[in-house]
């Protein structure tokens, strides 16, 4: 005999799936690769004050993590990060070469041995930073990014690829650090080297552009005495993105460009796959890999539309064969040894996973991080990949998420209350893959709807570009055409719809509360309110002149930066909501809400406001995450009229 199916409101259903559980899972393995024939990566520690370690699995399986806290494997280039390690394998066992988070510093070590520091400190505003390190024993230097401060503000900076001496010389000394290019170009990435050793190949861009706007692929000759000369742009362009380029194992240059509205494969300009499929994607970090070349001439590919699967290319016909198992996302890095293929993977029913593939074969296995039911996945949302249809007719893709529970049902005449979930970037892209986040509400009884509105990734450069000046209006759109529609449905309840978001979301989710009256509450999260602000000294280098495309110059239309900031509209936000901010945060500053407040002062709508020390810009600390799910589940609860048992109450201040 089954249980007995209680009916219970929604929103009151007993779950397993509570905050604490929700923080011990959150992150997932990054920037795979292999050391020899072992398989490396880093990997989060919530519980550890949110660092990451370096794991490495060795042969018999066993997993190891090679640094002890406080070490944290985690670059700050670009503020969002880069690759942050390298490794090879020798006799004595392996080299390995990392950025250390506190400090920037980059570090070698080897086993047994405590990491030594081969890169100076600076004291100018936010120092030196490395990224994407590639060591060169026989050259005695690792390669890298190098980001350096020049002065006190966010955008006194300078980029460029650089030689750091491996004998630790360098320590103490800037002047021993060998600089490869010349500064001319605003970002670049790291280097990589034909299998000659001749030639390098980089890519680079300039503002106001961002990398999936228009970037350029670099290539330059290797001089004896190590010196990049005569580096030529080979492709991209300002309307061109090149994602990522690499090297064949026969010396041929292969990279992937947008020339054609999707991110497809070239191999020495020639197209390879030409589909209406993405073979690359935003690049967010430095060091970001969608494909791997095999020694076999075969190419591993990360590539889809909307979700993504690992798969194998071969160039001669153009054909892909993808991996066989139950993961239906994979994130942007792969590494290949051999016929081996190494990835990471994950799907509704599983988190993210590493994933080895054999080429040879076509089989595929968890290697690492393996998923573990934390709860019964009877738990376990049960989503909906929908298209929706918004103004002027365009299709809105979102993934639904209904409430579900094993024992319980709501009475009959009862609609859920349904959370819209805006994601960041705005470039970027909602995930179909297991979120115990999404699960903690979805189990008691609070539907999710994902929406991966106009200006998401995965869909083509036009899908991209419909946020072009158009940010604060599509998204916000697009989200409120989503709720409206489950509502008409009959799948949500008019009257009990939330929306919340972080950073870019965290911005639609406050547009979405001063220009719509869809929404009963709101949870905005690390957010953009004032836009004039933002982009005039209020945010770090990278995305400084990221809103000369989503709004539009500021010296051209100052009027449009006032009238799409939600700070300027405090006088239409009527229903309550909660704030969520990191004090550390230098990519949407505290500053930001700060003045949303003071400027909402006596307006008497509830609110609540926590800030978090030693939060930057998305949360990472096991604490935290567990108070700022308690208070958002606390929000609706107070809202919703929910009977939400076992969590503080949030004081709402008015």
């Amino acid at each position: 005999m089954g249980e007995t199916v209680r009916t219970l409101a929604y929103g009151s259903w007993p779950s397993p799936i509570d905050a604490a559980l929700t923080a011990a899972h959150d992150g997932h393995p990054e920037y795979v690769g292999f050391v020899g024939d072992e398989v490396w990566w880093t990997e989060p520690r919530p519980a550890e004050g949110g660092r990451r370690t370096l794991v490495r699995r060795h042969a018999d399986g066993r997993e190891e993590s090679l640094l002890p806290a406080p070490w944290n494997v985690r670059s700050r280039v670009i503020e969002y990060g880069g690759h942050p390690w390298a490794a090879l394998a020798g006799e004595a066992g392996p080299l390995v070469v990392f950025v250390n988070f506190a400090d920037q510093r980059l570090y070698r070590c080897e086993p047994g041995g405590e990491p030594i520091p081969l890169t100076p400190v600076s004291t100018v505003g936010a120092g030196l930073r490395w990224a994407e390190p590639l060591p060169l024993p026989e050259r005695g230097e690792v390669w890298c990014v190098l980001e350096e401060f020049t002065g006190d503000g966010p955008t006194d900076v300078r980029r460029v690829l650089a030689a750091v001496p491996l004998d630790g010389s360098a320590a103490g000394d800037r002047g021993a650090v060998r600089e490869l290019t010349d500064g001319r170009h605003r970002f670049v990435t790291g280097p990589k080297l034909s299998p000659d050793g001749r030639r390098a190949a980089w890519l680079a861009w300039d503002h106001p552009r961002m990398p999936w706007d228009g970037t350029e692929l670099l290539l330059a000759e290797v001089a004896p005495d190590g010196t990049l000369r005569d580096a030529q742009a080979v492709a991209g362009g300002p309307g061109e993105s090149i994602a990522q380029a690499d090297w064949t194992h026969d010396g041929r240059l292969l990279h992937a460009s947008d020339r054609t509205g999707w991110w497809n494969l070239y191999l020495d300009g020639r197209p390879l796959c030409p589909r209406e499929e993405e073979f690359g994607g935003a690049l967010w970090k430095l060091g970001s890999r969608w494909f791997t070349p095999l020694e076999s001439g075969l190419i591993a590919v990360v590539h889809g539309r909307g979700a993504t699967a690992l798969g194998i290319l071969d160039p001669e016909t153009g054909e892909v064969v993808d991996a066989a198992g139950p993961w239906t996302e994979f994130t942007p890095t792969v590494a290949a040894h051999g016929e081996r293929i190494v990835a990471v993977g994950a799907s509704p029913r599983s988190a993210y996973e590493v994933v080895e593939l054999d080429a040879r074969t076509g089989r595929a296995r968890v290697v690492g991080a393996e998923h573990d039911d934390a709860v019964d996945p009877a738990y376990y949302p049960e989503p909906q990949i929908r298209t929706f249809t918004g103004p002027d007719g365009r299709d809105i893709h979102a993934h639904i998420y209904p409430p579900h529970h094993p024992g319980c049902v709501a009475p009959g005449d009862e609609l859920p209350p349904y959370v819209v979930w805006a994601h960041g970037g705005p470039t970027g892209r909602a995930p179909l893959v297991l979120d115990l986040e999404i699960a903690y509400f979805t189990s008691r009884g609070i539907g999710v709807a994902e929406v991966n509105y106009g200006g998401s990734t995965g869909y083509g450069r036009p899908y991209r570009e419909r946020l072009r000046e158009q940010w604060g209006v599509v998204d916000v759109e697009d989200c409120a055409a989503v709720a409206l529609a489950l509502a008409a449905e009959g799948t949500a309840d008019r009257g009990r719809l939330a929306v919340r978001g972080g950073s870019a979301g965290g911005w639609t989710a406050a547009a979405s509360l001063t220009t719509t009256d869809v929404y009963a509450c709101g949870t905005i999260k690390y957010p953009i309110l004032d836009l004039a602000g933002w982009s005039t000294g209020e945010t770090h280098d990278f995305e400084s002149r990221y809103l000369e495309g989503l709004i539009g110059p500021l010296a051209e239309v100052p009027a449009r930066y006032a009238e799409r900031s939600p700070a300027a509209h405090t006088d239409r936000l009527t229903v309550p909501f909660l704030l969520l901010q990191g004090l550390d945060d230098v990519i949407c500053r505290p500053a930001q809400c700060e003045r949303f407040l003071a400027r909402l002062e006596g307006r008497r709508v509830p609110h609540a406001y926590l800030a978090f020390e030693g939060e930057g810009h998305g949360f990472r600390k096991a604490e935290t995450l567990v108070r700022a799910l308690e208070a958002e589940l606390a929000l609706y609860a107070q809202v919703f009229r929910l009977d939400v048992p076992g969590i503080p109450t949030l004081e709402l201040a008015e």
